[in-house]
């Protein structure tokens, strides 16, 4: 699923792997990367999400 920069609704790790909000709860909080806690991602808003826009490209881990 789609995590647009703009919403809310998503989690991240300090790894920046995301998740939306049923996979991480699903998770319990926890990133199945690396171990690491999943918090509430900012929203990228205005100007900035203008000026850096979300990657278009998934990446997995290899």
């Amino acid at each position: 699923m789609d995590l647009p920069a703009d919403e809310g609704g998503a989690f991240i790790c300090s790894m920046e792997c995301t998740f939306c909000a049923d996979c991480a709860d699903a998770l319990d909080e926890t990133c199945p990367n690396c171990g690491g806690e999943l918090l509430d991602r900012p929203a990228r808003v205005g100007k900035t999400l203008k000026t850096y826009p979300a990657a278009a490209e998934r990446r997995f881990p290899s």
